[in-house]
């Protein structure tokens, strides 16, 4: 093995982009942290899952915002992207605590995140016809 290393340019994102995400294990984890009802965790235990969650929840934003700035101007659901993306970067700027609840509100940002990337890589809506608009039989 050598000791040297390369450190990688990558302004664009276009590595992070050509790479899925493993989003598997992360939602499982997002399940059970959700589903904790009185958990009795030591304080750094709840801070490591908050912060894979954390991480893995900045890698989604990532891939909300790169599939957001794609869509034309006129959809709405890059504008609900936007929204969502202002709120994950407020509770990610959040420091963690070694809280069951701090644990938990991060895996519900990573829910919506999915949510959002879901909603934004599914075929656009059709658009509705317009009122008093007839087509031919």
């Amino acid at each position: 093995m050598s000791d040297t290393h390369v450190v990688l340019y990558d302004p664009s994102g276009l590595i992070e982009a050509e790479l899925p995400l493993d989003r598997a294990p992360y939602e499982a984890l997002v399940t059970a942290v959700l589903a904790w009802k009185n958990p009795d965790l030591a304080p750094r235990d709840y801070e490591q899952i908050a912060l894979q969650l954390t991480g893995h929840a900045r890698a989604v934003a990532a891939d909300v915002r790169r599939h957001a700035a794609a869509l034309p101007k006129a959809d709405g659901r890059g504008a609900l992207a936007e929204v969502v993306l202002r709120e994950a970067d407020e509770r990610l700027s959040a420091p963690l605590q070694g809280t069951a609840r701090c644990a938990q509100n991060r895996a519900r940002l990573l829910r919506a995140l999915y949510t959002r990337l879901d909603r934004l890589t599914e075929p656009a809506p059709a658009t509705a016809r317009t009122p008093g608009v007839r087509g031919r039989p």
